[in-house]
């Protein structure tokens, strides 16, 4: 089998990548925002595109938020597969309406006549110090809304992929991207376009004692405890990337937890309501007998994001991650 070309890229790169090469490929994909034109994006995620496809097809929006998704609602009714960038999640709401009210339901609405087929990329989480709304994670709020798939890579080759498979899928999907990987590290991608699919966990790391389940920016901290446990007390973790947050991929889960009978879920969002809570109770379901300990769930705080000197006390790290996982082995 010949070996794939490879390049290797940070996140911003491979994000910018999947963009023109599925605009290369299906004309009737476009880029709609706040300054994602002339100046390529906020995070220049859509840097040098609207010189190569032009001001038709990469839009320049003005700043208002529910006027971006509400014309790209109509854009996907009509046909097209417009790629919306809200310039930061928290920004979002100001649109949600549009997402929940049209985006979400116009297949069931029209009874399958009518799918919108649309992208809503958001930057979300902390680790860069940024201002509020500028840094939540607000991923229970789309991941509820039936309709919606809710798409969190967590490094350059999976935002690659992810974000080309969420331009072909015929239905919206919100595709959030943490502002913490964005310069984080390189990866190897392949020349070739890639998908994943939807809906798809990954086991990242194999392991019998305890399960680490995480997402995004989280992976990142979830695999460097990983390596704490292991060095330091010879405790073999798995180690699962969700990808995906909706639809969530349960069979991968249960079937992890019941080779090791332990779980900790990591994620930026707050505790109360989060996706620890889902993800826990589809252990209790599936996985139930084999338990040996209860989950434990290492987040954020309920509050706003404290942001600043502050929030580093607020996102999960490496430390509170080990606490947790030796708390479970010892129960």
């Amino acid at each position: 089998m010949t070996a794939r070309a490879m390049t290797k890229l940070n996140m911003v790169k491979a994000l910018n990548w999947a963009l023109l090469q599925e605009m290369e490929r299906d004309p009737d994909v476009l880029i709609l925002g706040e300054d994602v034109g002339v100046d390529g994006g906020v995070f220049r995620v859509t840097d040098d595109l609207q010189r190569k496809f032009g001001s038709q097809r990469v839009i320049d929006s003005p700043l208002a938020e529910a006027a971006i998704i509400g014309t790209a609602v109509g854009m996907a009714l009509y046909g097209l597969k417009p790629v919306c960038e809200i310039q930061f999640s928290g920004f979002a709401f100001q649109c949600f309406h549009q997402i929940e009210n049209h985006a979400a339901r116009y297949r069931l609405r029209s009874q399958g006549r009518f799918h919108c087929q649309m992208v809503i990329r958001m930057p979300y989480g902390g680790g860069v110090r940024a201002l509020e709304h500028h840094t939540e994670s607000e991923e229970q709020f789309y991941a509820h809304v039936p309709g919606l798939k809710m798409v969190i890579p967590s490094g350059p080759r999976t935002a690659r992929a992810l974000l080309t498979s969420a331009i072909r899928d015929p239905d919206p999907v919100i595709f959030f991207e943490s502002k913490a990987l964005y310069h984080a590290a390189k990866e190897e991608v392949p020349e070739e376009p890639e998908t994943l699919p939807i809906g798809t966990a990954q086991v990242v790391r194999e392991g019998r004692d305890l399960t680490l389940v995480a997402y995004g920016a989280m992976l990142r901290v979830a695999r460097e405890a990983a390596d704490v446990l292991q060095a330091e007390d010879g405790v073999e973790t798995e180690v699962l990337d969700l990808l995906t947050i909706a639809p969530l991929d349960r069979e991968t889960i249960v079937a992890s937890v019941g080779k090791t009978g332990r779980a900790v879920v990591v994620h930026e969002a707050p505790r109360s309501f989060g996706p620890a809570a889902e993800i826990a109770a589809s252990i209790m379901e599936g996985a139930f007998l084999h338990l040996e300990a209860p989950v434990r769930r290492v987040t954020a705080n309920d509050v706003s994001f404290v942001g600043f000197a502050r929030e580093k006390a607020n996102v999960p790290d490496v430390a509170r991650v080990v606490a947790a996982a030796r708390e479970t082995l010892a129960f």
